[in-house]
């Protein structure tokens, strides 16, 4: 008997609370912002220019690490090809030192 009163005493406070409960007016045209909202969330971004579209791109978590390699080897590369000029300008200004050492100055 004590069940059936506990269960019918929350039945009626949640009716009294389903009553008490007011929902607020939505402001005018809230449906159709909505809509609009969720479209423009769908639609693909528009990039500025092809450098915003290939930084995007870049930036992608598949990408990164591939892109970063690409930048090492690409530093690596350069570096060793500046190297490269740096040592023959040193040895052409060696060789011209022992050869004609009034030439260089």
């Amino acid at each position: 008997m004590k069940e059936n009163n506990q269960h019918s005493d929350v039945a009626q406070v949640s009716a009294l609370l389903r009553q008490a409960r007011t929902s607020p007016s939505l402001p005018p045209r809230f449906q159709q912002n909505v809509w609009r909202r969720i479209e423009d969330a769908e639609a693909p971004a528009k990039s500025a220019s092809w450098l915003d579209a290939l930084a995007a791109l870049i930036l992608r978590p598949r990408f990164a690490i591939t892109t970063a390699a690409v930048l090492l080897l690409a530093g690596v590369s350069a570096g060793t090809l500046e190297g490269r000029q740096l040592a023959r300008h040193d040895a052409q200004i060696n060789y011209l030192t022992a050869v004609a050492p009034h030439a260089v100055r």
